[in-house]
């Protein structure tokens, strides 16, 4: 590769539902900006799903967690995450991975939407101790009146209790 070849800016949509939004989920974003020179955060909004926290509630707490990260932005879309990604310029979809289920899931819809519309996909592998964490559990913890705190990014930790 040439060495004087200019940087081309790079931004990667992060997509989920992020109900809520975990620290694991907060570190692959972060991890994702050592590869992209912006992120967005990407709500997908499904009507027909009944989520405990509100899209509007839930990109006030991601906008909160990274409130010093101007490079980061934070959206809701409908339809197709491909879609999305071309309509704001997105060059890649940054998924992370927590197991060789996840990675299999995730390899088919990433070689589908290459196919499809030429983004790519990066896969960020979760840390060890974020492994068994994920939106549901946590979901279920919030429901029960249980403490979720471990399983939240800092900033999130007193808005939701």
């Amino acid at each position: 590769m040439e060495q004087n070849k200019m940087h081309k800016p790079t931004k990667a949509i992060f997509p989920g539902a992020f109900d809520p939004f975990t620290v694991g989920h907060e570190n692959i974003v972060l991890r994702g900006l050592e590869l992209f020179d912006s992120i967005v955060v990407a709500i997908g909004v499904n009507s027909e799903k009944k989520c405990y926290f509100s899209t509007e509630e839930r990109i006030m707490h991601i906008k909160t967690v990274f409130e010093a990260y101007p490079n980061i932005e934070v959206a809701a879309y409908e339809g197709l995450t491909v879609d999305f990604a071309k309509q704001i310029g997105a060059s890649h979809i940054l998924r992370g991975i927590r197991t060789s289920a996840d990675f299999e899931y995730e390899r088919a819809i990433a070689q589908v939407n290459k196919q499809m519309t030429g983004i790519d996909t990066a896969f960020l592998l979760t840390k060890p101790e974020h492994t068994p964490v994920n939106s549901t559990i946590v979901r279920d913890i919030l429901r029960h009146g249980g403490d979720a705190s471990l399983f939240l990014p800092e900033k999130l930790r007193e808005i939701i209790k």
